[in-house]
């Protein structure tokens, strides 16, 4: 299983809630993006990002299919357009544990 972790940094709050909406949209959407979670930061403190994404894949194939997936570059769009900043990691899963 690989793990595909997102932070980001928007402008306006509101566009972090839109950035949010459009990303659990595409759920049940992509075949290779078996798990996403997207949420808004709720502690707003002074080192806080504004909004967390975490999609799971089966392997690197199903990371790749994702990032290229239609549905997933028009989220992109919104989100390049509105976002000051975005840090991402991607891992796959520790050798025998429950997410493998």
């Amino acid at each position: 299983m690989l793990t595909h972790v997102v932070l980001f940094r928007f402008r306006a709050r509101a566009d972090a809630e839109r950035a949010r909406e459009l990303l659990l949209g595409m759920r049940g959407a992509i075949d290779a993006l078996l798990e996403l979670e997207a949420g808004l930061d709720i502690t707003r403190s002074p080192r806080s990002l504004d909004l967390a994404l975490i999609t799971r894949h089966a392997d690197q194939a199903g990371l790749d299919a994702y990032r290229v997936h239609p549905l997933h570059l028009e989220v992109l769009d919104f989100i390049r357009e509105h976002a000051e900043a975005s840090y991402a990691v991607d891992y796959l899963a520790d050798p025998g544990s429950s997410a493998d």
